[in-house]
């Protein structure tokens, strides 16, 4: 096993860290998951820290041990600076890309909500109770409906958006590398690999039919392998000139 690298050794006892203590401070999750950005609950600081939140045990055991599994071999090839800014620029990036596909499902629930009478306001500050209005289930479809409470009041934990990152990025440097599906026992080749599991969250994302099962930010999971896309196709075409990463 290869040896656990300095700074994905820090995020590790990080993550423990806010994983612990969010279970002995109650307003923990308030301060630190992502909330939609016109949810009373939000901070400026939450792109950022909810990538050390989690939900469970099993969210923080796999998430950690992608990290450790990924993460060592690329900051061992990269060096520390290098690995953390790609690791945190993909957190970001999921946190962006998830908080626009709430922006479009909240805005698709409110403009519905106005066109039928609503007002606008009235919604707002009905929402910022922590309630809602029964007749709006009247309004909306049940999954338009879910969508838009959903956006609004479910707030982000875990850095899934950033081990996507590392998931498309270990793909790019060793595309033949054979890995393992929890269950399916069949190596598959990384380039292979990583392209499928990010298109079975494209799907439940879009279907609204979650493979992984309930509860997963599946836009995160793609905003954070998208970014991470992007910045291993610049880095590598790039790579031969005064622009590369020293």
């Amino acid at each position: 096993m290869r040896e656990i690298t300095p700074v994905v050794k820090q995020l590790l006892i990080l993550n423990v860290i806010f994983f612990a203590g969010s279970h002995f401070v109650p307003m923990a999750e308030k301060l630190f998951a992502l909330y939609y950005f016109q949810n009373p609950s939000f901070k400026f600081w939450q792109p950022l820290s909810h990538m050390f939140m989690h939900g469970n045990l099993m969210h923080i055991f796999f998430n950690m041990f992608a990290l450790y599994s990924f993460g060592s071999t690329l900051e061992h090839f990269w060096g520390g600076k290098k690995f953390l800014f790609f690791y945190l620029s993909c957190g970001l990036g999921a946190a962006l890309i998830h908080s626009g596909v709430n922006f479009y499902h909240f805005q698709e629930g409110i403009n519905a909500l106005v066109g039928s009478g609503e007002n606008k306001s009235e919604i707002l500050k009905i929402l910022a109770t922590g309630q809602y209005n029964l007749n709006w289930e009247q309004v909306l479809s049940k999954t338009d409906f879910e969508n838009f409470i959903g956006s609004y009041a479910t707030p982000a934990v875990g850095a899934s958006g950033a081990i996507y990152g590392l998931l498309v990025a270990f793909a790019f440097m060793f595309p033949n590398a054979e890995l393992m599906m929890m269950f399916i026992p069949v190596p598959i080749k990384a380039k292979y690999f990583v392209p499928f599991i990010v298109g079975m969250d494209l799907f439940s994302g879009v279907t609204g039919y979650s493979v992984f099962g309930g509860g997963i930010a599946h836009f995160a999971h793609i905003g954070g392998a998208l970014i991470g896309f992007i910045m291993m196709w610049y880095w590598k075409k790039n790579s031969f000139n005064d622009r590369r990463w020293n």
